[in-house]
């Protein structure tokens, strides 16, 4: 049942999540990085995709994830506090991640015809807000690019065009596909085409956002309650992942802990 009241979460079952990482990676200030792979208290999950035929729906049970409880029987999980702080100032995000598929070559032509549907981590079946994320897995040499065709929020199929990252990507940095103009969310991936680079691999990844913060100066952080999380739906399978956006150029050494209610 949903958590529609104050009583309602102070009678909720509670659960906590630590996500953090005792090691650092080089970043471009400004700009996301995964730490998935670094090391630290979750454990360190492998960058490159399990499968780039049609990839696969990651859950919290695959090594780099915080591992949930199971929620009751037609019980509802929600994000209802996060603690987070960080040596460098940065932002901080964390998502959902709803499908993953790679590691493909710079100059990869795929097209996937039996992608997993994740419907099931979609809150409502409302896939608005869902994101397209790039994710460099070895360094991308040359001037990358990529144009991927989707199935956008109300069923209709739509391509990018090329879309520039702008740069050589380094290891772990991301960079968000622009949907069409009009275009809101993602059903799901149909290709991706990889140009302008002449070397490295990288991930193709659909996201959902759950939150995402501020950490003002090195050492500071934040303590978010419910008011201010917005008490995002989670699912008991959800894969939570981290993507870092440095005012410095390395990540820096990161702690988030979440509080995810139940009833």
């Amino acid at each position: 049942m949903p958590i529609a009241s104050l009583d309602d979460y102070i009678a909720a079952h509670k659960q906590y999540l630590n996500f953090c990482k005792v090691a650092t990676r080089t970043s471009v200030i400004g700009q996301p990085f995964s730490v998935f792979d670094v090391a630290g208290a979750t454990g360190a999950g492998t960058l490159a995709g399990a499968n780039a035929v049609n990839g696969v729906i990651p859950t919290d049970a695959t090594p780099g994830y915080p591992d949930m409880d199971d929620f009751g029987a037609n019980q509802k999980g929600y994000l209802s506090r996060v603690i987070s702080t960080n040596n460098v100032a940065c932002r901080l995000a964390v998502y959902d991640r709803l499908w993953v598929a790679g590691a493909h070559a710079y100059n990869a032509n795929v097209t996937y015809t039996a992608q997993p549907p994740y419907s099931a981590r979609v809150p409502s079946g409302n896939f608005s807000d869902l994101k397209i994320v790039i994710e460099c897995v070895t360094a991308i040499n040359g001037s990358p690019s990529f144009n991927v065709t989707y199935v956008n929020q109300v069923g209709e199929t739509k391509t990018t065009g090329p879309m520039p990252v702008g740069s050589t990507m380094t290891v772990g940095r991301c960079f968000e596909v622009p949907l069409v103009p009009g275009d809101t969310g993602v059903q799901k991936i149909i290709s991706v085409v990889g140009t302008g680079g002449t070397s490295g691999t990288f991930n193709i990844n659909v996201l959902r956002p759950i939150w995402d913060g501020r950490v003002a100066f090195g050492n500071d952080g934040d303590n978010m309650d419910m008011l201010r999380t917005g008490m995002p739906e989670v699912f008991a399978t959800s894969a939570l992942y981290v993507l870092v956006l440095s005012d410095t150029t390395n990540t820096g050494t990161l702690s988030i802990s979440l509080e995810i209610a139940s009833k």
